[in-house]
């Protein structure tokens, strides 16, 4: 099985975490083309879920990145639902409580913690939630999805 973590922010990723293997990522600025690729290959292969972090835009957010943060959110998940991949949605203080790395913001944090977890994998600030989110959605995926 191939469990998705998705951090939708436009400078967030994708990651893809195989229940025995290396995770690897498509980044967010990458072409939708390229996300949808790889998540068919992915999935035709392993039965795949996917985990996206519900965000909302904030107050100190402007009308045009409020807009952008949204855009990507939307066309993130219309990706997933068209290729026939459930979606289940993850607070950010569910999954960093659960992971141990409440960031307030601090996105150090975040990166600290999935290296921690992963040290053979390149991590990034654009890679570190979406891979976390991912490893949330492993261990509780009997709890989440009910099995």
């Amino acid at each position: 099985m191939i469990f998705i973590g998705i951090d939708p922010g436009v400078s967030g990723a994708v990651a893809f975490l195989p229940t025995d293997g290396k995770p690897w990522f498509v980044s967010n600025k990458d072409s939708l083309r390229d996300l949808a690729d790889e998540v068919q290959t992915v999935s035709l292969d392993n039965i795949t879920v996917a985990m996206i972090e519900v965000v909302h835009s904030s107050p100190q957010m402007g009308v045009k990145s409020a807009f952008t943060f949204g855009q990507s959110y939307g066309r993130l998940e219309a990706v997933f639902i068209a290729l026939g991949i459930l979606i289940e949605r993850v607070r950010p203080a569910a999954w960093q409580k659960a992971m141990q790395c409440l960031t307030k913001g601090d996105k150090n944090i975040t990166k600290r913690k999935a290296q921690e977890l992963f040290p053979e994998t390149k991590i990034t600030h654009a890679n570190a939630d979406a891979l976390l989110i991912a490893e949330y959605f492993r261990r509780n995926d009997h709890l989440i999805r009910g099995n």
